[in-house]
Formats: C-alpha cells, sequence, structure tokens
C-alpha cells in the first residue's frame, strides 16, 4: 500500500474493535497455538483472551526486522517522516477504539487518563519524526575534514510496562523509527491488547518488518535481550526485572536502555503558597492511580503547615470517584493486575500493623470485585516505614513533616532509587537551589509530570541507564560515527 493510499485510508473514522488479537509479524497478522487471558482490572474478569507466541515466532519477527533494516535504514529522513506521520493519521482514526480498549485492560479513567494517553502517543509520533540528527563537522582544515555521523543501530527490542501500555511503547516506537532502526515490541502480558492493536494497524501504513509486536510469556523477554540480532533493548519496567536485562544483553555487548522505578520525593518548602498546589500535588501522586515511576511516592511538608496541609489534601481527595474508568464521573480506576493488588495489600497491612496515623482510606472492601484500592493518607510514618522507603505504585500518599531544609534532602536522597523528584516554593531561587540538589535524573520546580520531545528524560543511581527522549534520547538509538576525509588537492 502506498503512503498516499494509507492516509486516505487514515482519515476515515475506525468502529470500535472487539478483537481478535493478532501477532504482528513480518507485516503480517498472526495466531499463535497458544493464548492467554487478559483480565479487566475493574472487574477482576477475563477481558479477552490474546496470542502468546513461540520463540520460534519471535525470531520470525526479529529476522524480518532485519531484513527490513536494510531498505529502512537507506531511505532517508524525509521519506521515514512520511510514513511515521501516515501511521500517526492512521492510529488518529482509531483514537476512540484505543483509548476504550485502553480503559478496558489497563484500568484508567477514560477522560482524564486514557484519551490523553493516546492523544499524546499520536502527537509524539508526528513530532518526533520531524526531529533529524544531523551530520556535525567535528573539525576542518585545508587539507581535512572530520564529520561525525548518527548510524541507526538495527533491530530494537523494546520491553513495554503495564502502566501506560500505550504511550510507552509509541515513546520508543517513533525516534527508533526515524533514525533509521526497526523494532519488535514485546507488551507486558498484563496490558497485550491496545499494543496487539496499533501494531496491527501499523502493517496497513508501515513497510514489512519495520515494526512487528509480539505478545507472550516470560520467556520472550530473556530470549530478545540475548538475541544476537537485536542491536539494543530499550526495557520500562522494575528495577530488578532491569538487572536481569543487563546480564542478558551483556553476552551480546548490545546497547541497552532502562528506564526503571522510583521512590520521587516531593518538598515543599516553609514558604509554600501550599493551600493552591494541593490539586498539583494530589495529582502527581494519585493519578493513573498511583503507577508511574515518576509519581509522586513521598510528600515532605513542613510542619509550621504539616496538619493543616493533611486537612486539606484528605478534602480534595475525599471528592474523588473511584471506580471504573469507562464511568464518567470516575476519576481514580483500579490497580491494574492481582499481583499488583496483592503487593499493595502488604503496604496496607503494614501500615496498619504498625499503628500508622491513616487520615483516609486504608481499607479495602472485600466485596468490591476487581482491584481496587482506595486513595489512602497516611500522616507522618516513620522515616523507616515500608510506605516511605519502598516504591508504593499505588494510590497511597505518606506526607511526612520535617523542619529543616538540610534533613529533609538528605532524606530525600537517602535511597537507592533517583528518577524524579519535585520542589515547590514562593522563593524560586530557594526551590531551584533545592532542586539541584536532589540525586535525581529529573527535577520540576512549582510544577510536576512536564514532559516534551526535547526534553531529556532518564533515572539516576538505580533508576535506569541511559536516555529517552530530547537529541540525547534520540542519539542513543545510534552509533556515533566518525568519518575523516583527506580533502582531494584537485
Amino acid at each position: 500500500m502506498s503512503i498516499a493510499t494509507s492516509l486516505r485510508t487514515a482519515t476515515q473514522t475506525a468502529p470500535l474493535f472487539d478483537g481478535p488479537y493478532y501477532l504482528s509479524i513480518g507485516g503480517q497478522l498472526a495466531t499463535a497455538e497458544a493464548s492467554f487471558d487478559v483480565f479487566n482490572p475493574a472487574t477482576g474478569k477475563p477481558l479477552a483472551q490474546a496470542p502468546a507466541a513461540n520463540i520460534a515466532q519471535l525470531d520470525d519477527a526479529i529476522a524480518a526486522a532485519r531484513t527490513a533494516f536494510k531498505s529502512w535504514s537507506m531511505i532517508g529522513y524525509d521519506r521515514r517522516q512520511q510514513y511515521l506521520e501516515a501511521y500517526a493519521d492512521a492510529l488518529a482514526a482509531h483514537r476512540d477504539e484505543l483509548a476504550r480498549l485502553l480503559v478496558l485492560e489497563q484500568g484508567k479513567p477514560l477522560k482524564t487518563m486514557a484519551e490523553p494517553e493516546v492523544d499524546q502517543a499520536i502527537s509524539w509520533i508526528r513530532q518526533i519524526a520531524a526531529r533529524r540528527i544531523p551530520v556535525e563537522i567535528v573539525e576542518e582544515t585545508d587539507s581535512h575534514v572530520v564529520e561525525l555521523h548518527h548510524t541507526p543501530l538495527g533491530v530494537i527490542g523494546a520491553i513495554t510496562p503495564w502502566n501506560f501500555p500505550v504511550l510507552l511503547a509509541l515513546w520508543k516506537v517513533a525516534p527508533a523509527l526515524i533514525t533509521g532502526n526497526t523494532m519488535v515490541i514485546k507488551p507486558s502480558p498484563f496490558t497485550p491488547l491496545t499494543s496487539l492493536r496499533f501494531g496491527q494497524i501499523a502493517q496497513s501504513v508501515l513497510p514489512p518488518g519495520v515494526l512487528s509486536v509480539v505478545s507472550g510469556n516470560d520467556e520472550l523477554g530473556p530470549h530478545m535481550t540475548a538475541h544476537p540480532d537485536i542491536a539494543k533493548i530499550s526495557f520500562t519496567g522494575s528495577t530488578a526485572t532491569g538487572k536481569h536485562v543487563i546480564r542478558s544483553a551483556a553476552g551480546t555487548m548490545k546497547r541497552v536502555t532502562l528506564e526503571l522505578g522510583g521512590n520521587d520525593a516531593a518538598i515543599v518548602m516553609p514558604d509554600a503558597d501550599w493551600e493552591s498546589i494541593v490539586p498539583q500535588l494530589f495529582w502527581g501522586a494519585v493519578g493513573n492511580s498511583g503507577q508511574w515511576c515518576v509519581g509522586i511516592k513521598r510528600l515532605y511538608v513542613h510542619r509550621s503547615y504539616h496538619a493543616r496541609f493533611v486537612d486539606a489534601f484528605v478534602a480534595y481527595a475525599r471528592r474523588q470517584k473511584l471506580g471504573d474508568g469507562l464511568d464518567p464521573e470516575v476519576t481514580v480506576g483500579p490497580v491494574q493486575n492481582r499481583m499488583q493488588f496483592e503487593k499493595v495489600r502488604t503496604f496496607l497491612d503494614d501500615i496498619k500493623a504498625r499503628g500508622y496515623k491513616v487520615a483516609l482510606g486504608g481499607e479495602v472492601d472485600p466485596d468490591r470485585p476487581g482491584y481496587f484500592i482506595p486513595v489512602t493518607v497516611v500522616d507522618n510514618p516513620p522515616e523507616d516505614s515500608m510506605i516511605v522507603q519502598e516504591e508504593q505504585f499505588a494510590p497511597i500518599v505518606p506526607i511526612i513533616a520535617y523542619d529543616d531544609i538540610d534533613d529533609v534532602v538528605e532524606r530525600a536522597n537517602a535511597s537507592p532509587y533517583g528518577l524524579g523528584g519535585s520542589v515547590w516554593g514562593r522563593d524560586t531561587r530557594a526551590a531551584v537551589a533545592v532542586a539541584n540538589r536532589l540525586e535525581t535524573g529529573m527535577v520540576w520546580v512549582n510544577e510536576i509530570h512536564t514532559q516534551g520531545v526535547d526534553i531529556p528524560f532518564g533515572g539516576h543511581k538505580q533508576s535506569g541507564l541511559g536516555t529517552e527522549h530530547g537529541s540525547e534520547g534520540r542519539q542513543l538509538f545510534t552509533n556515533p560515527k566518525t568519518v575523516l576525509i583527506h580533502k582531494s588537492r584537485s
């Protein structure tokens, strides 16, 4: 199909999709001998069945990607931009369908989380498609010139998570493809449906083998990370799994970019206009039911207004509705899967067993179907408590009192993680000074979760390796190749 035909097809309005779901391998849609259940977290019941690819099918996808790389890498930025624009148009035609499917398999509210995720992913593709990595003249004399080129690596293996299954996957797809690579995606088995669907859509727009999506069980990930024909792994997930990725990838010396866990601290300065920022802090912590790596996991508030802040935070939280994301009044959905639900309950059990003060929530309704954790506010738990030291990945917020800036910075940094953080205060210069002391890959001052295609994003310490986004992130999908040219005297 030509790009022009793809563009015309993309302008048609797509109906809501209800399966079946296929693997995308080498431009073809494929079934699998086995399948697995995908659950709706709002009900705890099976939603659909996804194909479980075997190792041979994964090998086929990698081989097709390697073949496609030969031509895809040679057609140039402008032609690749046309393809990516056509892909964005095709996704836009399926926008409502993808957003609804995202709610059903992930649980997030439709209007406030799912639709914005799909919209941002489509916009991201368009913006990245317009970016270029130019040839840099490093040195030039009368006799020679030194050029720095950024050439594509080859086949990229993407392993994507369940908290933002559309956005975090397409964040990888766009820079990988525009720089001339091909890609094979393995989505989380908890949320494979949206990825399978956008993979299916891609086959009508992109050349065969450029983008394949292969869902399956836990054996696929280690096979990808060790595969000699995959040049790079781009992984988003837990720190524990990230360490396995590094070990496996070392055997073939492949490149890795890892975006891992976090225990992000928000520090509200003594001079902060704290009443006005309660909503921002609430959603910074509780948005997506707390299931984001850069979510606020620890909220430090100055003792002079700590009690009043907790009251205001709780009052705001009480106005939110917990429930099925398809309900337009719902603002907080379930956690995504049974495994995470049970893990979160261990936090609640520990809070209760140790007698910490719970200002809101804390109790799971045993008669309610689905994986619902109520918004829970823990009032000033000790620094060594489980809820402060570990990443909860749930709508549980510890609000901790502090007295001294130096002390709170030390406490914020006393973590093996260093993904993000935020500082809030009227005196911007003082807040920035505190932000610069935080040991993180990203830090916000008087805002939260601002992202952009030209804004580098990456983790410090055990929160990651490498960078996504920005020119730095795009360059990590390439090989820096130095070309030294002797000038002809003729």
